[in-house]
């Protein structure tokens, strides 16, 4: 028996993904800090769809933590032929008036698990016929953003990483994708000390986590590299790339002011 692994499954968009691949009967392994939520989900999962539905709860952000996932894969048989690396938060304001530790611990979150979960993972992966890796970025990765700089660099080293992998497995069974949702429905906001301004802004393209998931979850399937949730966020990732950098950073640096 193989399974989906997600992480940051208890709410937002893991949540969504996880009940995106248990619609298509896939069994699960949900990995978040708080049991309770964890608890709740698994409870829901199992009753609505029926499938196997197994959870860990696990600081994300701690040094050690793909080991200890790894390990609890192993010890308990469970074979992964998903990964779902979505777990990952953001800080919002001028660079300095957040700690180094806060810093660092976001940085650990967003880039370093991640890039240990797929390489502690990735021979379990290459051992199924058909195995699929969707790392969470952002639109942010598509520009640099003044007043949300490290978590902005965090995920454009997300989707950096990502495609690179891609093409080092392009002859292997495992298919690798980037999904980039922008501003959605989740307690994102709140932890991040998103500033009311950015908040009034993002309205305008703001998306559920059941949309995101859906279309991250077909598109994962389909094989692709890049997956930009909603036609305006891709419209502001073209417009990203077009328009003088300058030009882009003083506008998203006034919004997150």
């Amino acid at each position: 028996m193989s399974y989906a692994l997600v992480t940051g499954a208890s709410k937002g968009i893991g949540k969504a993904i996880a009940i995106e691949l248990a619609k298509r009967k896939f069994d699960l392994l949900l990995i978040a800090r708080s049991e309770q939520l964890l608890k709740s989900v698994t409870e829901e999962i199992q009753k609505l769809y029926s499938v196997q539905v197994k959870y860990l709860s696990l600081d994300l952000s701690d040094n050690n933590a793909a080991e200890q996932i790894y390990n609890w894969c192993r010890q308990n048989n469970y074979q992964v032929s998903i990964l779902v690396n979505n777990a990952g938060y953001g800080l919002c304001g001028p660079f300095d008036t957040s700690s180094i530790n806060e810093l660092t611990n976001m940085m650990q979150l967003n880039m370093t698990t991640l890039v240990k979960l797929c390489h502690i993972l990735l021979p379990m992966l290459k051992q199924q016929s058909k195995s699929y890796i969707l790392n969470v970025s952002s639109t942010t990765a598509y520009q640099a953003l003044p007043n949300m700089s490290v978590y902005a660099a965090s995920k454009t080293f997300v989707l950096s990483f990502t495609r690179g992998l891609k093409h080092e497995l392009k002859d292997t069974s495992v298919s690798v994708t980037c999904l980039s949702p922008g501003s959605t429905d989740t307690a994102f906001v709140e932890r991040a000390r998103i500033t009311p301004k950015a908040l009034e802004a993002a309205k305008k393209v703001n998306m559920t986590p059941e949309a995101v998931a859906k279309d991250g979850v077909k598109k994962m399937f389909a094989g692709k590299a890049e997956v930009i949730s909603g036609g305006l966020n891709q419209l502001g990732a073209f417009m990203a790339w077009l328009l003088p950098k300058t030009m882009i950073e003083k506008i998203a640096g006034g919004i997150y002011k």
